[in-house]
């Protein structure tokens, strides 16, 4: 039987990734990785060769199947994302717990992944978090944005270049003005920057500034 590794791949700096991760990548015989045009260089910065896999969150049945039985023929594979973790607001969760369902053995290979990174640096309380991921577009976005304005430890939220302003409004209309945030863009890219403040400052600091790229979104908790 072989086994599924999953691995974690830079945000943006290439040099991001382990000399553990690299071996792997090395070793498996297979890749599966959200965007193969994404995964292609990376592997090509380290000069790695291996047949790649496509999986995304919504991959069909059949694909989930295909890696299944690839494993069951004793054929080592490595799961990637884009960026970041595995399964961590990224595609994999679904078919890990199929393998898993399988009796394969799954073994991780850590490494980055932005919410760890947002909240190192954030200079809030990081001994407890609620981490909401991407909140909804439309249906349930309001209840799940009450969830983050009441929440008593400090929450982390991914958001979008589309969103990333209406986002700090909501919260602006939910009367958290005294709470501190910190919304860090591109993270480890060449543009990275770190907004700090009220959600009115950090939403006037993103205004002066070119809004593009992805956003962690780092909050102070309401306390207890």
């Amino acid at each position: 039987m072989g086994k599924l590794f999953v691995v974690a791949t830079p945000l943006g700096n290439l040099q991001d990734i382990s000399s553990r991760a690299l071996e792997v990548l090395n070793s498996v015989d297979h890749i599966a990785c959200e965007d193969t045009r994404v995964t292609a260089k990376l592997l090509a910065r380290y000069q790695i060769s291996k047949p790649l896999l496509c999986y995304y969150q919504h991959s069909k049945v059949s694909q989930v199947n295909k890696i299944i039985d690839l494993l069951k023929q004793d054929q080592d594979i490595a799961l990637v994302t884009d960026a970041g973790t595995p399964s961590i607001a990224d595609p994999g969760g679904k078919l890990i717990a199929e393998v898993v369902k399988q009796n394969i053995e799954v073994i991780p290979i850590p490494g980055p992944s932005a919410l760890i990174a947002a909240l190192s640096i954030a200079g809030l309380p990081g001994d407890e978090f609620h981490f909401f991921g991407f909140l909804p577009h439309k249906k349930g976005r309001q209840t799940k944005l009450k969830e983050v304005v009441n929440c008593s430890v400090t929450s982390i939220l991914y958001e979008s270049v589309h969103r990333i302003e209406k986002f700090l409004r909501e919260l602006i209309a939910q009367g958290i003005e005294q709470r501190q945030l910190v919304v860090v863009r591109e993270l480890t890219k060449m543009f990275e920057t770190i907004y700090r403040g009220s959600a009115e400052q950090v939403l006037q600091q993103l205004q002066a500034d070119k809004i593009k790229g992805e956003f962690v979104v780092v909050i102070e908790g309401k306390g207890r």
